[in-house]
């Protein structure tokens, strides 16, 4: 992955993240100094925080969808319940 060819024979998607990853490794003093490029480099290759955001939004809609049904079986079950 980090050679820089695509599945296409062009340049990988994430080959960017990986000079820029690779360069900082190379200058710095501490492997913590290029954790957020490194970070990246693995979003790029994995998506997993884009997953895990994706998931977010779904299980919210879903929570939202569920309340939404419960309040109006509730409204729905003879409507006297108004003072």
């Amino acid at each position: 992955m980090a050679s820089g060819w695509g599945i296409t024979g062009n340049k990988g998607r994430c080959y960017d993240f990986w000079m820029d990853f690779s360069e900082c490794m190379s200058r710095c003093r501490e492997p913590k100094d290029c954790s957020l490029l490194r970070e990246d480099y693995f979003e790029c290759l994995h998506h997993s925080k884009e997953y895990q955001r994706r998931n977010r939004i779904y299980k919210e809609e879903q929570r939202q969808l569920r309340t939404a049904s419960q309040k109006n079986k509730e409204g729905g079950d003879g409507g006297g319940g108004h003072h």
